[in-house]
């Protein structure tokens, strides 16, 4: 019941930070109505500003600290335990780290080029999101007999599911945020 609080609060929080402001109702369409294709400049809130690398950053310091904080009260390790499992933790959240700067540079590549993107383009960007979601995987792959070693069956599951669930999360504020392509 605890971790799921802390999940549901966890997701509200990044959620919270959606681009409709809270209170107001998205745009809704009138019958046969097109739905209006939103830029990143224009003045409306349906794409905030790019961050910059600073704000990146931070936000990833900010996100990182939060997902341990979330997994420390979810995980209910034993000191025996803990003293196992955090350094591992640090040393799969520097791989991951890696993996989720290349798909930061991929959607800010996306952001600056989606006017422009040409049938190659597109399809070589789709490409390449596939291949860091399959790095991601075969990451998870590689550390779960890793954290299996030191934590037990459960507890280890427990592990990815709660990082699968906030990489989604986090997928999901990030991917909401940038344009559509147009046909």
């Amino acid at each position: 019941m605890k971790s799921r609080a802390l999940i549901l609060i966890s997701l509200a929080a990044i959620l919270g930070t959606s681009t409709v402001s809270q209170g107001q109702e998205p745009p809704r369409l009138s019958q046969g109505q097109e739905p209006q294709r939103h830029r990143p400049d224009d003045t409306d809130q349906f794409y905030p500003p790019v961050p910059t690398d600073q704000e990146l950053q931070l936000l990833k310091k900010d996100i990182g600290s939060q997902k341990k904080q979330l997994i420390a009260a979810n995980m209910n390790l034993t000191d025996a335990e803990a003293e196992k499992f955090w350094p591992i933790y640090d040393q799969y959240t520097g791989e991951l780290s890696k993996i989720n700067d290349t798909k930061v540079a991929l959607i800010k590549e996306y952001l600056t080029t989606y006017n422009a993107i040409t049938d190659e383009q597109a399809e070589n960007y789709v490409h390449r999101w596939a291949a860091i979601d399959e790095a991601t995987n075969q990451l998870r792959t590689k550390y779960f007999p890793i954290f299996r070693r030191v934590l037990s069956g459960k507890s280890t599951a427990l592990f990815f599911q709660m990082d699968h669930r906030l990489a989604l999360m986090i997928d999901l504020q990030l991917t909401s945020r940038m344009p559509i392509l147009e046909p």
